[in-house]
């Protein structure tokens, strides 16, 4: 019989004001890995004594082998059930890296879903998850509408466990913004980025295990949408599929917003003073604000030109031409930059923003088409070099 990996949590730790929780995942070979997540101890009430969290943490490390799972604790059934058609849909878009493995627990019991209908979700300050806040809690959500009370801000996704002091600033934006409409938040810090696999493909597992770690008070977690229903992007972390699959009986995700593509949820946040002043969609990382030089800076603030809104204070500098002829765009947002340049075409844009967007749609076009073809390339010179052996 093949060896199995093993995942095992530790025992909670309360230090001063905070908590930390983690588990180790041990592989066959006696490699380990270490997933921690450390809340405020205000907060130790509301986390779960269930497994699920660290199963959605590891779950992208374990699916890129054929090794099945073992957890030595207590996991529910419900997650697992859901799992399987979590993991087929990724092996489905890339079988080359991940696998269905079967995952086992020393116990599987359901937690108590907690009575209410507050709600949580993940918040970064930017304009998808600050659109979630909005919609919900001033009303525009209609059927929809979840009773939101809090946002989860992780320290180690976007800002690194580096930059503590940028971290707290940044926070204190979001804090700011939220409790302008009557919502707290949770800061959460995680080394989760290290240790929970390609990013692109993980990040939506990662916030979903954080959320999910305080199933204790909260029985619903919000995941606000990347893309609208009509530029979906497959394989990508967070889709309206797959968010879904990370739920249990006991905790319910919701993948949200995915009505509207950027240009109108900017439209709707625009009434809200605060996300004007606070907004923050700058991936930097090195910055409590917006550096408004970087790809999404640049695309926010094209946006909210296009929609003839101006620059709001929370940009602290216009951007340049040259700024948009140095961006580098992956692959999705290539996709949309061709929309965009209709759209500014169309609206109040300077001629030569559009031709600095034109120029970087191509630039930025070959280069990913570069990318994509050299392996391809490394291959073929290999095999070149077997058959015809240089000359002498």
């Amino acid at each position: 019989m093949p060896e199995k990996i093993h995942l095992w949590p530790e025992q909670t730790v309360q230090d001063g004001d905070s908590v930390t929780l983690a588990s180790t995942l041990e592989r066959p070979d006696g490699r380990r890995q270490r997933l921690w997540y450390r809340i405020p101890a205000t907060y130790r009430n509301a986390v779960t004594t269930s497994c699920d969290p660290f199963v959605l943490g590891f779950l992208f490390n374990f699916m890129r082998t054929s090794t099945d799972l073992n957890i030595h604790g207590q996991v529910s059934p419900s997650l697992l059930r859901n799992l399987v058609e979590f993991q087929d849909t990724w092996a489905g878009w890339n079988p080359a890296k991940y696998h269905r493995v079967e995952i086992n627990a020393d116990v599987e019991g359901e937690q108590i879903r907690v009575k209410g209908d507050e709600a949580i979700m993940g918040f970064s300050g930017g304009g998808d998850s600050t659109y979630t806040a909005w919609r919900h809690r001033i009303g525009h959500a209609g059927r929809q509408k979840r009773n939101l009370v809090a946002g989860v801000m992780l320290h180690g996704f976007d800002i690194p466990l580096q930059e503590p002091q940028i971290f707290a600033q940044a926070a204190e934006r979001s804090r700011l913004m939220l409790a302008s409409i009557g919502m707290e938040l949770i800061q959460i810090s995680t080394n989760f980025r290290e240790v929970g696999g390609t990013w692109e493909d993980a990040f939506a597992a990662g916030l979903a295990s954080c959320l999910a770690l305080l199933q204790g008070r909260y029985n619903t977690g919000l995941i606000a949408s990347s893309y609208d229903y009509s530029a979906l992007v497959f394989p990508w972390g967070s889709t309206p599929f797959t968010d879904g699959l990370m739920s249990s009986d006991s905790f319910q995700l919701i993948h949200d917003g995915a009505a509207l593509d950027k240009a109108a949820k900017l439209k709707q946040i625009s009434e809200w003073p605060e996300a004007m002043k606070y907004l923050r969609v700058c991936f930097d990382g090195h910055s409590a604000g917006n550096c408004c030089r970087c790809p999404k800076c640049i695309k926010t603030v094209l946006l909210f030109r296009i929609l003839g809104l101006g620059l709001p204070e929370c940009f602290e500098r216009d951007i340049s031409d040259g700024d948009i002829l140095r961006a580098r765009w992956n692959l999705a947002e290539i996709e949309n930059l061709a929309n965009l340049v209709k759209q500014a075409r169309n609206a109040s844009i300077s001629a030569s923003w559009v031709r600095a967007l034109q120029i970087s749609l191509k630039i930025n076009r070959l280069r990913v088409s570069a990318a994509r073809m050299a392996p391809a390339r490394n291959a073929l010179r290999r095999v070149y070099r077997f058959f015809l052996p240089p000359l002498r």
